[in-house]
């Protein structure tokens, strides 16, 4: 179920607003009615996951031009790099942003960035990773933990389904310890996993690196033997590729039962293809949007009420949690292709033109 504060039908036209990789960028959009509109900074943490270039700027975007087109949105990525990073929000302050909308690099090491922007008054949304050390005013993203449940729920119905559940040990390959996601969803898949298989390696992914993602599942593969593993749990969509791609090598086909994150195209297309087994389907949309609505509204000078609180260890915060939706080859076309999130043309292609017909998509 998505979050009942949003029922817009996706149109996949808004993309067209800006696709392409930028950081530090300024853009004022036409005319608003009355007083003064705010100045947004947004602030994405990299560019190696496709969503944040491709999805959450352009709809973040988007979302505030329809709503105040006289605001003015500061945009940086800051490619993985936490000092990057704080040079690029030291600069938006300097510039007289009126709101920070913060993806952080390192959430636990951006309580200074905080506080200088509350030492300025200008209000601070965590998006997408719950920042911590200190408080703020609110925080977008989805159900952390719940991901990492469905994550391990369908690494084990995929076990047992093919009987080995019990017949040899499991990888599995966590997000990098600076986002504070990954504890959460690691916390998720052990509450499912925990008992139930055995955890033969487990690893914590520097910058959610596919490449250190395929050296630890090659690493795995040398140290447990070939026939010892019989699924791997991934985090996301870009360290399954990595993982997918030691398999290879390796010599499995097919590959092992494998888990993911973000519903990536490739991803998405491995996955009706059978390479992979799930994705884990975030309405970016949905994140990116109520995000620039909270953005908009704090600017103005208003306070929306958030419907739950989360801790970040120092303070209670306002949050928004969206539900997220776990996807195999038999629910992509009632979920990621209905949703418009990418087009039966996007996906069908070469070799996944027949998978795409099997599975019902045109």
């Amino acid at each position: 179920m998505r979050a009942k504060w949003f029922a817009v039908p996706f149109a996949i036209a808004v993309l067209a607003t800006g696709c392409g990789g930028s950081t530090d960028k300024a853009t004022t959009t036409g005319d608003a009615g009355g007083g003064k509109a705010p100045t947004i900074a947004l602030f994405l943490p990299e560019s190696k996951t496709t969503r944040y270039e491709a999805f959450d700027k352009p709809l973040f975007e988007a979302k505030v031009k329809g709503l105040c087109a006289d605001c003015r949105v500061l945009y940086s990525n800051a490619d993985q790099d936490a000092a990057k990073q704080q040079q690029q929000v030291e600069a938006a302050l300097t510039q007289g942003a009126d709101v920070l909308v913060l993806d952080a690099v390192d959430a636990a090491a951006v309580a200074p960035l905080v506080n200088q922007a509350k030492q300025k008054k200008v209000p601070v949304i965590a998006y997408d990773r719950l920042i911590s050390g200190i408080g703020y005013d609110y925080y977008v993203s989805f159900n952390n933990v719940r991901v990492g449940e469905m994550q391990g729920q369908a690494l084990l119905d995929a076990l047992n389904a093919k009987g080995t559940a019990d017949k040899g040990q499991i990888v599995m390959i966590n997000g990098a310890t600076t986002d504070p996601s990954s504890a959460d969803y690691k916390k998720g898949a052990h509450n499912v996993l925990d008992g139930k298989v055995k955890v033969g390696r487990e690893f914590d992914t520097p910058d959610w690196s596919p490449d250190k993602a395929q050296q630890e599942m090659e690493q795995a593969i040398t140290a447990l033997g070939r026939d010892k593993i019989v699924g791997v749990l991934s985090a996301n969509d870009g360290m399954a590729g990595g993982a997918i791609a030691a398999m290879k090598r390796a010599g499995y086909n097919p590959t092992l039962p494998i888990t993911g994150q973000d519903a990536e195209l490739a991803a998405v297309q491995r996955i009706l293809t059978g390479e992979q087994y799930m994705t884990i389907y975030l309405d970016i949309r949905s994140e990116a949007e109520k995000s620039a609505e909270l953005a908009v509204a704090v600017g103005k000078g208003e306070k929306p009420a958030a419907p739950t609180t989360l801790s970040n260890g120092t303070a209670d915060i306002p949050s928004f949690l969206l539900d997220p939706i776990a996807v195999t080859s038999d629910k992509v076309k009632d979920t990621i292709v209905k949703d418009g999130f990418y087009k039966a043309s996007d996906l069908c292609k070469g070799e996944t033109s027949a998978a795409c017909a099997k599975a019902g998509i045109s």
